[in-house]
């Protein structure tokens, strides 16, 4: 082909057809939560209690680090900790005994280990995905960490929390096998 051919080719071939399409934010997110979930539940099976916990609360923070600069918006640790705090402060009664159990639960041979490696992975998963599913949405209306309200999306972090049980259980699931 010559060099002239070759430049009417591409001068008349479209820019959506040679370029791939770019995803669009809303999907970035989505793969930035299910990433950071899927690493969660591995940091659930870590066999030291209560370190697991802290590694738990570790990645969330660094999912929301990675989902502010997605969106743009400014990240400050403080305010990240305080808002998933803030979170899962009136839920923890309900979502968080059990894993807390479960991660001290590693100090009884066997039997505690084994309870723990059940539950604790599918929790953290679970969590990680509720709390992202909740700031995606937040960003998304425009949110930042300084207007984060958790009265407001409570019950939806309810509903995330459910959906991530059934989530983190695949992925575990596809992750044993």
């Amino acid at each position: 082909m010559s060099t002239a051919a070759a430049e009417t080719k591409t001068a008349e071939t479209p820019v959506a057809e040679t370029a791939a399409p770019q995803e669009s934010r809303l999907t970035q997110a989505g793969k930035v939560v299910r990433n950071y979930s899927l690493g969660n539940i591995a940091m659930g099976a870590i066999p030291l209690p209560l370190v697991d916990l802290a590694g738990i609360t570790a990645v969330q923070l660094k999912m929301l680090h990675s989902l502010s600069k997605l969106y743009d918006i400014p990240f400050s640790k403080e305010l990240a900790k305080s808002a998933v705090s803030s979170l899962l402060g009136s839920s923890l009664p309900m979502h968080f005994a059990g894993p807390a159990s479960a991660s001290l639960a590693k100090f009884i041979p066997f039997i505690g280990q084994g309870l723990a490696y059940a539950t604790l992975p599918v929790f953290s998963g679970a969590s990680t995905y509720a709390v992202g599913k909740v700031f995606v949405q937040h960003f998304e209306s425009g949110g930042t960490f300084l207007t984060f309200d958790p009265e407001k999306v409570r019950a939806y972090f309810e509903e995330q929390m459910k959906e991530g049980q059934n989530v983190a259980k695949d992925m575990s699931e596809k992750v044993a096998a």
